[in-house]
């Protein structure tokens, strides 16, 4: 992997899980992520205009762009309601194994090949990633909906990876995060109304406008990390060692849900996550 993707992807990393806690700290997640998905549409918007993006270009690779909102939709909603049952450290890591689901597809129907320096490489990320999950005295499947909906969030992040990343090679980032985002803010309004906690209503979901800045701020935060992810696409990045690449996130998200959300048995998984770190540097090699 060239060096210059290689570290748009592992700054991008450090920032994802930033995002992901902050959310988690809010009293009302699901609010906060229709705030976070307004502040983007905004954001792609000006970048647009201020670098000349022609915004209809769009639709020329409209069926990738639905495809794209369908993964992100999945990913979305599985993300907001695994972060309300579970710890951020715990699941994290299968939210982010999204490299696993890309393999399996790209092999069985995109005629994709893979050397087995890489293949090794994902597989430490990925069996460090899952050791991350160990903790004494828990069974996993005592909460089988957190860990259903991880595994929701898992396979709409392979999906929308995989059709950004052919995207990113006839329209710009901005661009795709203008219409993807726009598509998905309503259907997230009406979806979270309706299934979030007893007596929502739709104000409830907008309480973020009360702090314009910090959303604002966590917004920039969110869109620099997957422009990254997206430029990273544009220079020729492979769409499996990028997202493997982005594992990096994991060993963050343990420190931030230890140090931050005090969540338990952090030395175990900053260990595991030894291995997801030498997995990346074989990634990084064999590219």
């Amino acid at each position: 992997m060239n060096l210059t993707v290689a570290g748009m992807v592992l700054f991008s990393a450090l920032l994802h899980p930033l995002w992901n806690a902050l959310i988690k700290r809010e009293e009302r997640q699901d609010g906060a992520f229709i705030g976070l998905v307004s502040v983007m549409i905004g954001l792609s918007a000006v970048h647009s205009l201020i670098a000349g993006y022609d915004l209809l270009s769009g639709a020329s690779v409209w069926p990738l762009l639905c495809i794209s909102v369908l993964g992100q939709l999945l990913y979305g909603y599985s993300l907001i309601s695994t972060l309300q049952r579970g710890d951020l450290s715990l699941y994290y890591p299968i939210i982010r194994s999204s490299p696993l689901f890309i393999v399996a597809v790209g092999l069985l129907f995109l005629d994709y090949s893979y050397s087995w320096s890489l293949l090794i490489g994902i597989a430490c990320v990925l069996v460090g990633a899952f050791a991350l999950l160990y903790r004494r005295g828990v069974r996993y499947l005592d909460d089988p909906k957190a860990l259903m909906f991880s595994l929701f969030a898992l396979s709409g992040t392979g999906v929308y990876s995989i059709v950004d990343s052919r995207a990113m090679q006839v329209i710009e980032p901005p661009v795709l995060f203008f219409w993807v985002e726009l598509s998905i803010l309503p259907v997230y309004v009406v979806l979270f109304r309706l299934v979030g906690p007893s007596g929502t209503v739709v104000p409830d979901l907008f309480q973020w406008l009360r702090k314009p800045f910090f959303f604002l701020g966590l917004g920039s935060i969110c869109y620099l990390s997957y422009f990254l992810i997206l430029t990273a696409y544009a220079m020729g990045g492979d769409v499996a060692a990028v997202t493997s690449v982005r594992q990096a996130s994991i060993p963050v998200s343990v420190l931030i849900g230890g140090l931050l959300l005090r969540e338990k048995s952090m030395v175990r998984r900053l260990l595991a996550s030894l291995l997801v770190a030498s997995g990346i540097v074989v990634i990084i090699i064999s590219g």
